[in-house]
């Protein structure tokens, strides 16, 4: 039959467990405790090194997302410019057109262009400086001339103020002696 003895057996290694698995769970909360302790203790220290390390990599990531916003900007600005200059060019070319299309039909109606009025004023000029020369010309010998007139002028009244002169003692002879034959 079975005999009772052998449940006292199994009742000693369950309470040796027992006491293990409380001993385990004694420790374990122990350790637990003492973690705790040392986040408190070291938690600041552990905390502004998590901080410092998050604002490092803040300022890495900042850089690397400017350098790419700096890229993105460079080349919307380089496609921005070959716009720009593409669309210039095309404006000036229509502008081209349109100003000889003006300048034809002016020509036509006989309105003289820019060009035209320019040479104007440069043959202008070229006459404006000439005729100072020659006015300057007229002018010189127009006084030499007028030096000359007088000159022959008084030439001329010098003679027959002399000539004059040596006649008026005959007439005045003859006029005595006229005068004398009529008395």
């Amino acid at each position: 039959m079975v005999k009772k003895t052998q449940k006292p057996a199994a009742k000693a290694p369950s309470a040796h467990l027992a006491g293990t698995v409380k001993e385990s769970a004694q420790q374990i909360w122990l350790a637990g405790l003492g973690a705790f302790s040392k986040a408190q203790e070291e938690g600041n220290k552990v905390f502004e090194t998590l901080v410092k390390e998050g604002v490092s990599i803040q300022r890495k990531t900042q850089a690397v997302a400017e350098e790419r916003i700096s890229e993105a900007t460079n080349k919307v600005t380089t496609m921005a410019n070959g716009i720009t200059s593409k669309a210039t060019g095309q404006w000036d070319k229509l502008e081209n057109i349109f100003e000889d299309r003006v300048a034809k039909a002016l020509n036509k109606l006989g309105v003289p262009s820019a060009k035209d009025v320019d040479a104007l004023i440069v043959r202008i000029d070229e006459l404006n400086k000439n005729v100072a020369k020659l006015s300057a010309k007229t002018a010189a010998s127009a006084r030499t001339k007028a030096a000359e007139a007088v000159e022959a002028v008084e030439v001329a009244t010098r003679k027959p103020r002399a000539a004059a002169r040596r006649a008026a003692p005959r007439k005045s002879a003859t006029k005595t002696a006229a005068a004398v034959s009529a008395e």
